[in-house]
């Protein structure tokens, strides 16, 4: 027959292991919905950039807004340049030298904080390679 203190003894370490068990589960189960994309966001210049089907309304209409528009705009625009359009955008490509600007390819650099990312030009290189579809 055990002695009460083998038996507190044993019912103490049954508590431990009880309260460890239940802390590891927890600290385990906590984890089940974190994944790649929130813990670890895509930076501007990775290699997770999508150019797989870039078209001006879903990838460059939005580059354009964010980089360009701010001077290149309507009438009066900064060089007489209007980025606002497929159009215009389209025909910047063809006349103006819009990636050699923002690739700073013997140009000087647009936007002028080189705010563009590399994803960026990779999108818009891929988009012109394409056909600049609409």
């Amino acid at each position: 027959m055990d002695s009460p203190t083998t038996r507190n003894t044993r019912t103490h370490i049954s508590r431990l292991f009880l309260i460890f068990a239940v802390s590891m589960l927890l600290v385990l189960s906590s984890c089940y919905k974190d994944n790649e994309q929130a813990l670890y966001p895509v930076r501007p210049g990775t290699t997770s950039c999508d150019t797989t089907n870039p078209t001006y309304t879903a990838t460059i209409q939005p580059i354009m807004l964010n980089n360009c528009t701010g001077c290149h705009y309507g009438v009066g625009g900064s060089a007489d340049l209007d980025l606002t359009t497929y159009d215009k955008v389209m025909a910047a490509v063809n006349n103006k030298h819009l990636l050699e600007h923002v690739s700073q390819n013997g140009y000087s650099l647009m936007p002028p904080s080189g705010a563009t990312t590399d994803c960026n030009i990779s999108q818009l290189r891929v988009w012109i390679r394409k056909g600049m579809p609409n």
